[in-house]
């Protein structure tokens, strides 16, 4: 992963956050159901514009800290979930105290980090007991469309990691344990186009690229009938994992 991808969020963040699925709200509470009952200080890393940060901040227990690399994307975050701090900084290296937080999360970001340098940062903000939580919202090739809606625009990091196996984490997390959901979004023909432009090959690609990821993804939905403001069915499932710091 180069860090011109990793970090490319930024010029696109309207269309990230129009475009992007919120998580299933179970997922989340699994992730964290191993956390202690109390007052829970959870850091979203990686956190975008708010897509996960809402949902953890939604719980009246919660008290959640934002971090994310990209200042663009945390001015995004600000206006969608006010009142929740947030900061600039990475997996490697948060900004954060020692032994600080409950539960640290991500969300369709771990594929951009080095897993050993990462555990190890996390470590050192986790209280023992703490959950490392991982989650993705990926779409559900199994259905034919779908598929060839992946090969329009090619595979994203994230689904190229994930194919190839689980993710990994080091010590001093535990092993990682996981689940999965499987769901169904309702989605527009501008909302399908808003989430193509925020993937990071699309945001790097050449101009003449994305005027033809745009095409083929107008011509795809005009052979399956979707007019204007219409709606379609994209599948997802979401794999979530936890580990905890030992």
């Amino acid at each position: 992963m180069t860090d011109e991808r990793a970090t490319s969020f930024g010029a696109e963040a309207h269309n990230y956050e129009a475009g992007r699925p919120e998580y299933p709200f179970e997922a989340v509470a699994w992730m964290l159901e191993t956390v202690p009952p109390r007052a829970r200080r959870i850091a979203d890393v990686g956190a975008g514009t708010g897509k996960l940060t809402r949902t953890l901040a939604s719980a009246p227990d919660a008290e959640v800290v934002a971090i994310d690399p990209d200042p663009k994307m945390l001015h995004a975050l600000r206006s969608a979930v006010p009142g929740v701090p947030a900061f600039v900084g990475t997996a490697e290296r948060l900004p954060l105290p020692d032994d600080s937080v409950d539960a640290v999360v991500l969300g369709q970001a771990w594929h951009w980090v080095d897993p050993t340098a990462a555990s190890a940062e996390i470590g050192r903000v986790l209280r023992r007991g703490g959950v490392l939580g991982l989650i993705w919202n990926l779409r559900d090739d199994r259905v034919d469309w779908v598929r060839r809606l992946t090969e329009i625009m090619s595979q994203s990091s994230a689904e190229r990691m994930l194919a190839a196996g689980d993710p990994v984490v080091a010590a001093p997390l535990g092993p990682l344990v996981q689940e999965r959901w499987e769901w169904v979004r309702p989605i527009t023909r501008k909302t399908l186009h808003a989430m193509a432009a925020s993937r990071s090959a699309v945001i790097t690609a050449s101009d003449d690229e994305k005027r033809r990821i745009r095409r083929d993804i107008d011509a795809l939905l005009d052979e399956r009938g979707v007019q204007g403001d219409e709606t379609i069915d994209l599948p997802y499932v979401t794999r979530a994992f936890r580990a905890v710091r030992t």
